[in-house]
């Protein structure tokens, strides 16, 4: 089964080398934000042949042709999810490293009015939030 990551490669006319369909295939699986370590630790237990100068050139490639986005969350490592059309914002917990996606129509529109508001019309943004889990006296407004 063709992944979609493999897919958009083949739709770009790039050539699909065997190893470059397992990284395809791990990125297309991954529902975090790998960096390239973790990428290369899970291509290898499929393939252990990959090398990790393999998926530096692979993700290289796929993120200049826009079928990758790379993000940097502040933990000094690149990390990567697949390019998407629908648009989303990132909460990063800096204590865990976990990455939580989510839309707010509520900011998109406070952005677009921010713009407007300095006469400018907004094409994109990209907008990352940082923080830590709320204690539980937090979360029920009990201080």
């Amino acid at each position: 089964m063709t992944s979609r990551i493999e897919q958009r490669c083949l739709e770009k006319g790039m050539k699909m080398t065997e190893q470059r369909r397992v990284i395809a295939r791990v990125l297309s699986e991954a529902d975090d934000h790998p960096d390239v370590e973790e990428v290369y630790r899970r291509a290898t237990a499929v393939d252990p042949k990959i090398s990790i100068a393999t998926v530096y050139r692979t993700v290289r490639l796929l993120e200049e042709a826009e079928i990758l986005e790379r993000h940097d969350f502040g933990d000094g490592r690149a990390r990567y999810e697949e390019a998407s059309e629908d648009h989303h914002d990132h909460l990063i917990d800096i204590n865990t490293g976990a990455v939580i996606e989510f839309h707010s129509e509520e900011i998109e529109e406070l952005q677009r009015e921010i713009a407007r508001r300095y006469g400018y019309r907004l094409v994109g943004h990209r907008l990352e939030l940082y923080g830590v889990p709320l204690a539980e006296d937090d979360k029920t407004g009990k201080h």
